[in-house]
């Protein structure tokens, strides 16, 4: 597998793919990427191949019902990044807009019902149906600094990828904000706030807030302390993320690795 690691080097097609997700989180039913975890290197790494996209994907409501809670949270967290990232992707089309922003307004609603109520399969219908629209716009947008931050956490100290994420989700956004405001605005809309009378500024600052008050109502830890990430690990961290080419390039902001260590060590 550690030859198959990076963009297109995957040699063929597979047999035939079908995929039946049970969580409401990755998308991977629509894309054509796989995350591993480099033990030796204590990162998770990518493999991108068309040859990986499922050759059918069928998506029920019914199969995430027995989800753990903890997982429902994480896994919808993870579709909301990727729905935030797509959206605020250099590689953004309108397409993918469309997909992202419907993706939001439904997580934004149904993550915390089904979360409150597994059971709730309205809820969990809106969960699988934002899951695959976020696949969907993130497999031809692309994902960012995010992501590129919370892999270091998954591959050093086994953090669920949908908690890293959220981990750095606010962290990021505010970083990301000066390059791309005026779409921070529109994601708070998509995400219930009532920006009427604020300034594009405001707005943008409402959005980064609106995604850390869900986090916390899905209960999921603030502070990478509270997962026992040592402070003195932040600087080699931040070397590996910026290292992250693939993710990088998409993020509106150009980070270097000392203003990746400054968001680290900002949501510590």
């Amino acid at each position: 597998l550690a030859d198959l690691f990076g963009v297109d080097q995957v040699p063929r097609k597979g047999p035939p793919l079908i995929a039946i997700p049970t969580t409401a989180g990755t998308g991977s039913e629509v894309t054509n990427v796989a995350i591993l975890s480099d033990k030796v290197a204590q990162l998770k790494k990518g493999i991108v191949s068309d040859y990986l996209l499922p050759d059918v994907a069928l998506i029920s409501p019914q199969m995430t019902l027995t989800c753990p809670r903890s997982v429902t949270a994480a896994s919808g967290v993870d579709a909301l990044v990727h729905a935030i990232e797509s959206y605020l992707s250099l590689n953004a089309s309108p397409i993918t807009d469309a997909l992202a922003i419907g993706a939001i307004q439904l997580i934004a609603k149904a993550l915390p019902k089904a979360y409150a109520n597994p059971a709730n399969l309205e809820a969990r219908d809106d969960m699988a149906t934002a899951s695959l629209m976020a696949g969907m716009a993130f497999g031809n947008a692309g994902v960012g600094a995010v992501h590129a931050l919370a892999y270091p956490l998954g591959g050093r100290f086994n953090i669920a990828h949908g908690v890293s994420n959220a981990l750095l989700l606010p962290y990021v956004m505010h970083w990301n904000k000066l390059a791309c405001v005026e779409r921070m605005q529109e994601i708070a809309e998509a995400m219930g706030v009532n920006i009427t009378g604020l300034s594009a500024v405001d707005a943008a600052d409402q959005a980064v807030d609106a995604m850390t008050r869900l986090c916390a109502a899905v209960e999921i830890p603030s502070g990478l302390r509270s997962f026992g990430v040592p402070e003195d690990a932040i600087p080699a961290m931040a070397v590996e993320a910026a290292g992250i080419e693939r993710l990088m390039r998409n993020n509106p902001r150009k980070l270097s690795a000392a203003d990746i260590e400054k968001i680290y060590r900002a949501a510590y």
